[in-house]
Parts: structure tokens; C-alpha cells; sequence
């Protein structure tokens, strides 16, 4: 062999120096370290329970069922109020319904039933009854999206006079506030409430506002029903 051959092979015959060794060991050190990290990471993590499918479906049923949008269960319906009734996951019975002139609506399985005289509530649980026999765990929602029934009306020199929702507790006193108020010259001492008798006569009760404040007469100031007309002249 020639001196140059020799040398090459005493070249690849040395062994590998520190700086060498340090160069290849520093990315496997470093790489066992992360790896170690990760693991350490994912023991110390809380454990979480499978998603069963079971919780899938309460979860859906809890973000899309009827829970969302509840009734007024003080309400009471009457004819020509509009409902709202949703039974949940049932599109094909789900639908608005006009309250009829005799009481009553009808529904697809549910039948002909008196909505007249009941709370958005009474009338769930009675759909909800009806319906068992058709549909497993039925869920019903009765909401009153335009009352045409229980309203009275206020006339004469009042700021905003018309026809007002009316509710269980509604006095003369609380028409004329939710009417604004008194307009200017306007009788005080002389309203009066129109109330239809069930024999069709009309009836007249009057209201002296200027008592009632002061605390004389309490009994004039009557619970206004369904109907009735307050006037202020």
C-alpha cells in the first residue's frame, strides 16, 4: 500500500472524539425529555369518564327540548286567544291554534279538547295525558302568543287609552296607571266601570278616584274582569 491509502485507513479506523459524541447525544437527551414530559403530564391530568351515549342524548335533550320558553301558569285561557303548542321532537302535532268561540281546540291524536277556563299548565298536563297513548314520555309546551280574551278596555281622557292585558288582580287604580294617567279636565270624581251582566244588561259601577286615594271608600276600587270598560270622562 502506498502511504496515502494507509493513512485513509488509519483515519477511519480512529475513534469517534468527545465533541463528536456530545454533538449526537444532546438530540437524544433532549428527545427522552420531552417524551418523559408528556408522559408525566398525561398521568398527573384528571381522569374523565367516557361519553356514554346515554349522556349524549340528555345533553341534547337538555339544549333542544321545551325548557327554554315556559308558560304563564297564572293565565287563565279563554276564547280567541291564539296558543302556541310544541311537543317536543313531534313537528307533525306541533302548531298555533286559535282558541274557538265554544272553548275548545283540536289537535292531531289529541283530539277535540276545552282550552277555555284552564292555565297554559292545566292544558300541558292534559295534552300531555291524551298523547301517553300514542307517544312514549310525551313533552308539551302551551304558551299564549296573542290574548284576545282577558283584556279590558280604557276610554275617555286618559294618555293612552285602548285595550289592556288583564290579569287576576287588576283593579280600577291599576287600569288607569297602565292607561298613564289623567289627561288634563278629566272628571276624577266621576269614572265609572261598564260591566256586562250575564243576562246581556249592562251594569255601571262608579269609581270616585279622589276617595279611593285618600283612603274613603276602598270597596269602589273593584277587580276589573274580562270585558269590562273603564271610562273616564
Amino acid at each position: 500500500m502506498t502511504s496515502e491509502v494507509k493513512l485513509a485507513k488509519g483515519r477511519e479506523a480512529l475513534p469517534m472524539t468527545q465533541p463528536m459524541m456530545a454533538h449526537r447525544i444532546i438530540p437524544v437527551v433532549t428527545l427522552l425529555a420531552l417524551v418523559s414530559i408528556g408522559v408525566f403530564a398525561q398521568s398527573n391530568s384528571p381522569s374523565q369518564p367516557p361519553v356514554t351515549a346515554a349522556d349524549k342524548q340528555a345533553g341534547a335533550k337538555q339544549g333542544q327540548g321545551p325548557q327554554g320558553a315556559r308558560s304563564d301558569n297564572s293565565y287563565v285561557i279563554g276564547a280567541n286567544d291564539v296558543l302556541a303548542i310544541n311537543v317536543w321532537k313531534e313537528p307533525d302535532i306541533s302548531r298555533s291554534v286559535p282558541v274557538r268561540s265554544d272553548g275548545k281546540i283540536s289537535l292531531p291524536l289529541v283530539g277535540e279538547l276545552t282550552a277555555s277556563g284552564q292555565t297554559p299548565l292545566q292544558l300541558e298536563q292534559e295534552i300531555t295525558k291524551r298523547l301517553q297513548n300514542y307517544i312514549s314520555e310525551p313533552e308539551v309546551t302551551v304558551i299564549v302568543t296573542d290574548s284576545k280574551s282577558q283584556k279590558v278596555n280604557i276610554m275617555g281622557m286618559v294618555t293612552r287609552p285602548g285595550a289592556y292585558l288583564l290579569t287576576s288582580s287588576t283593579t280600577v287604580l291599576d287600569a288607569i296607571a297602565m292607561a298613564g294617567g289623567f289627561k288634563d279636565f278629566a272628571k276624577q270624581k266621576s269614572v265609572y266601570v261598564l260591566r256586562q251582566a250575564a243576562d246581556g244588561t249592562q251594569k255601571r259601577i262608579p269609581f270616585n278616584y279622589k276617595e279611593v286615594i285618600k283612603g274613603q271608600n276602598p270597596e269602589q276600587n273593584i277587580r276589573l274582569q274580562t270585558g269590562d270598560t273603564v271610562v273616564v270622562p
